[in-house]
Order: C-alpha cells, then structure tokens, then sequence
C-alpha cells in the first residue's frame, strides 16, 4: 500500500521536473517577470506557458498578480534554487555525467 506521506512533496518534484519550468524558475530568480517575456524566453506559444505556470502555482512555488493587461510572475518560495544547487552538485558526480555521456 502506498503511503501518502510524501505526497505534497511529489507534487512540487513532477512540478520541477521539466525544463520549461526549471527555465522559468530560474528566470524568476532574478526578479518578477511579465508572461510575455517568460514566453519569448522559453519559446513557447503564450497557452503552453500559462499551462506550466499554472502547474507551478498549484505547487506553491510562484505566485502571480495582474497589473492591468499583463500577469507578473515571483518565486513564493525561493528555497527551490537551494535544490537546483544540490542537484547540479549530484549530477556533476554521477560517473555518465564526469565520463561526457550524460543526458
């Protein structure tokens, strides 16, 4: 039987895990941006973003505010790069990454 004790958890890892949205958080890093350049950085169509950002937002990791005819996005919880940090660390000693056979 599975235990849901890692549940919320899970939930902000599958939001993480893919790279659109590790870009986008890396992006928010820097400071709040506008949809239309978190698009034009991803290139992608203005709809496949506001997907990933919504999955975003249901796990908690940014937040968004509409100021007139544009949605700003920030980080709520900027602990995530610490995690970006410590899985760069972890990836950089798998032995396919140290050999140049990664990805």
């Amino acid at each position: 039987m599975k235990s849901r004790r890692f549940s919320p958890q899970v939930k902000i890892f599958k939001a993480l895990a893919h790279e659109t949205r590790m870009l986008v958080v890396d992006a928010l890093s820097g400071g709040e941006r506008c949809v239309c350049e978190l698009t034009g950085l991803a290139g992608v169509d203005i709809s496949t973003m506001s997907k990933h950002l919504s999955v975003l937002r249901e796990a908690g990791i940014v937040d968004s505010e509409k100021r007139g005819m544009q949605v700003y996005y920030r980080l709520l919880t900027p602990c995530v790069l610490k995690l970006f940090t410590c899985v760069h660390t972890v990836s950089t000693r798998m032995p396919c990454a140290r050999q140049g056979l990664g990805e």
